[in-house]
């Protein structure tokens, strides 16, 4: 019997994967870049055991049992098995697998690309796999190869049509640009209503601009980007990656039916942001929208305690806060001035409309947790602390 329990982080995309080209091996229409998010406070956490007692392969997810069955899943368990190390009959034994995340899932914060990087991750130790594992992350979720190093990372789309070169690149290491922060604002966690692979097959289908977008847009856009990650240049890395936010959701918006990720307060944090940046006459904070309504901006450190503040002002908290509101790096907010304020010229709103916020840095790949008491399943197999 064999035991692996590993942490995998969030990334979020500053040019985003919209499309595939082959639906079943999961290969996009278009590289994109992110950044991995530390895993001190945003993660999945999987644990993986092999025994010739198990009479089944099975999973459970946050605390309830899903199908080992899903299609995706079975991606990964077939490409770790061809691949690997271990001898003989123990290659045939079956697994279980309990896995969870520390933040909502299939809110649009990432959760299949930190969960199928992790169980990637995990099974490649269990199963003796050395070399890029970031093919078969892919394999269950395209931007789940980008979570499986850290830093700021490229997913180049490849053009072999079995996937063989559509990997994941890791641009720089989380330490080239020290002073980068995030601020993750969640304005809802439930599941969002159209799910990410349904929304990118309707718009391969019917929208224009996504096809405009493939062709005569992203090419150079993520090259830009690139260089402006290597330089440190913050000015043009924000523009991107609003301009690149701005021009996924328009897609999803000229898809046939329309998919509607963003809500009126997602909306709002974006008229905030345009109004902060030009109030203090420089691009000071980006904001970016994954398929959900939650926000991610990126900013550095120097500017986080005005940034906090403003957002504390015209979005304050939940007046009865049961759960805990702010997360992650401590930070006090700077209160804005009266002529700041004066500027902005932005409408203030009732309390709790942001349910919580998370504040992070640029962090590593996936880890190892060596302690048996970190395991998420007992001698057995059985889940514990799953949920």
């Amino acid at each position: 019997m064999s035991t692996v329990t590993c942490i995998a982080p969030v990334n979020i995309a500053v040019i985003k994967y919209w499309g595939k080209r082959d639906e079943s091996l999961i290969l996009p229409t278009n590289d994109s870049i992110s950044a991995t998010l530390d895993t001190d406070q945003l993660h999945a956490k999987t644990t993986v055991m092999i025994s010739p007692d198990f009479k089944e392969d099975r999973i459970w997810l946050n605390g309830k049992e899903e199908d080992i069955k899903n299609a995706r899943l079975q991606n990964c368990l077939i490409e770790i098995r061809k691949r690997s190390q271990l001898s003989g009959h123990t290659n045939d034994w079956k697994i279980h697998v309990c896995s969870k995340n520390n933040f909502p899932t299939a809110a649009g914060l990432a959760s299949s690309a930190a969960g199928y990087a992790c169980l990637t991750t995990a099974l490649a130790k269990l199963y003796k796999i050395e070399g890029d594992i970031s093919v078969i992350a892919r394999s269950g979720s395209g931007s789940a190869c980008r979570s499986t190093m850290g830093g700021f990372v490229r997913w180049h789309m490849g053009s072999d049509k079995y996937g063989t070169d559509s990997l994941a690149k890791q641009i720089v290491p989380a330490s080239h640009w020290p002073e980068m922060r995030i601020l993750v604002l969640v304005v809802s966690d439930e599941r969002k209503k159209v799910p990410s692979a349904i929304g990118m097959k309707r718009s391969m289908e019917t929208s224009q601009l996504l096809q405009h977008r493939i062709t005569r847009v992203v090419p150079e856009r993520t090259n830009k980007m690139q260089q402006a990650i290597v330089e440190r240049d913050f000015k043009t890395f924000a523009e991107l990656t609003m301009k690149d936010s701005n021009q996924f959701h328009a897609v999803c918006l000229d898809t046939y039916p329309p998919c509607v990720y963003m809500n009126d307060i997602s909306n709002s944090i974006i008229n905030l942001v345009h109004s902060y940046n030009d109030a203090v006459n420089g691009v000071k904070v980006a904001y970016t929208y994954d398929a959900g309504p939650n926000a991610t901006l990126y900013l550095l450190k120097k500017d986080v305690p005005a940034v906090m503040g403003v957002l504390d002002h015209f979005f304050p908290p939940p007046e009865n806060i049961a759960i805990e509101y702010r997360r992650g790096l401590p930070v006090e907010g700077i209160k804005p001035s009266q002529s700041l304020l004066e500027k902005l010229k932005f409408q203030t709103h009732p309390p709790g409309q942001l349910k919580y916020m998370i504040y992070t840095k640029v962090g590593d790949g996936p880890k190892y947790l060596n302690d048996p008491q970190n395991h998420l399943l007992d001698d057995q197999g059985n889940p514990i602390n799953c949920s």
